[in-house]
């Protein structure tokens, strides 16, 4: 295979969850001047509208904007539909939607509502579920596809709550407890399509700097080996690594992009 053509994703499909989000955006940007087709799917149906305007004159690209509730079984299965009417087929699914409500940073363990759990376990597990289970039934019928799950060093290692100082905010038990549960459902996933065409991995991300506190950039780059947060865009050439061909050989794996941050 020619070098050129091996990160080249101009015949793929990929279907982006949480597509309007911060990192949504900037995987969406990447992927589209990578030359995939993208279905931009998320609850925010205006912002990913406008983003695929946007894509589809930057990139010459096709992209599918749909308005999706990754807990809801119907909307899920609404939006398979609309992306097999529209492309005929799906090469990748990215399950990048989550649920990480700001005020629930700012609670105690004791004192964590079970409804806002709840509601990161709907929207970070059961929609990758039910996301992985639609997506699926199409690759499995095409006998090829590739799933990618996005997690975090939260999921590896207990969040070190001494980073946020004086801040009041404490890293909620939910994110860290979905995040895990990511990395052995992808693992299940890659053995259970084994042998059908169907890859299944993760992509596991450190912290991204967004208008942070000061005193939390700089505890938090101190546990780096590279002395920074990442920036937003620092992502995108490991997820289209990932969506490629040249992650061909790679499944059940969980692919960490941290600064070094797990590696001390």
């Amino acid at each position: 295979m020619e070098m050129n053509d091996i990160f080249n994703l101009s015949r793929h499909v990929i279907v982006l969850t949480g597509a309007s989000g911060l990192l949504g955006n900037e995987y969406a940007h990447g992927l589209s001047q990578a030359g995939a087709n993208l279905v931009l799917a998320d609850l925010d149906y205006e912002k990913c509208k406008k983003l695929s305007k946007h894509l589809n004159k930057l990139y010459n690209t096709s992209s599918l904007p749909i308005k999706v509730d990754v807990t809801d079984h119907d909307s899920v299965k609404n939006m398979v539909k609309q992306t097999i009417d529209k492309f005929s087929k799906i090469n990748v699914l990215v399950n990048n939607a989550i649920f990480s409500e700001v005020n629930s940073n700012k609670i105690s363990f004791e004192k964590f509502p079970l409804d806002v759990w709840q509601k990161g376990l709907d929207v970070n597990l059961n929609g990758m579920f039910l996301c992985s289970q639609e997506c699926g039934k199409q690759m499995k019928k095409q006998k090829f596809g590739n799933i990618i799950n996005i997690s975090s060093i939260y999921g590896m290692v207990g969040p070190d709550q001494r980073i946020y100082g004086k801040t009041k905010i404490v890293k909620s038990a939910m994110y860290s407890v979905t995040k895990s549960a990511v990395l052995n459902f992808t693992r299940y996933l890659a053995a259970y399509w084994a042998g059908t065409g169907i890859r299944v991995n993760t992509l596991s991300l450190g912290g991204v700097e967004e208008n942070q506190d000061t005193i939390f950039k700089k505890n938090y780059s101190n546990k780096t080996m590279i002395g920074r947060m990442a920036k937003k865009d620092e992502y995108v050439g490991a997820l289209i690594f990932l969506s490629s061909n040249a992650s061909s050989y790679m499944t059940g794996s969980n692919l960490v992009i941290d600064g070094g941050w797990t590696a001390w």
